[in-house]
C-alpha cells in the first residue's frame, strides 16, 4: 500500500517534533510517499493511522501518518529517527 495524498497536513505536534529533531519536511514527505508500512492502527480515531519507515539520506526515519480517505489527505502525527537501543537493527520491530 502506498499513500497518494492530494494534501499533506502536519499536526502541531509533528511540526514541533520535526523542529526539535531537525527533520526536514522533504524527508518526512518522502517517507509518506514511498516508505514501508511497519504497523497499522485501523481503530485510531478520527482516522486510521500507520507507522512508516524509510531510510532518508542513509538514516532510518519513522513517520506516523493518519489517512482521511474522503478528502485524500494524510495527516502527519509525528516523525522521529528510531533509537537503535529500542528497535531491532532493521528498525521495523521493537526489541
Amino acid at each position: 500500500m502506498r499513500f497518494t495524498c492530494d494534501n499533506l497536513v502536519f499536526s502541531t505536534h509533528a511540526l514541533k517534533a520535526m523542529i526539535a529533531r531537525r527533520l526536514s519536511f522533504d524527508g518526512v514527505a518522502e517517507v509518506v510517499k514511498s516508505g514501508d508500512i511497519i504497523a497499522s492502527y485501523p481503530m485510531d480515531k478520527p482516522y486510521p493511522s500507520y507507522l512508516l519507515l524509510k531510510f532518508v539520506n542513509g538514516n532510518p526515519l519513522h513517520v506516523v501518518v493518519a489517512t482521511n480517505e474522503e478528502e485524500n489527505t494524510c495527516i502527519i502525527i509525528t516523525a522521529y529517527e528510531p533509537d537503535p537501543e529500542i528497535w531491532e537493527p532493521d528498525f521495523k520491530r521493537k526489541k
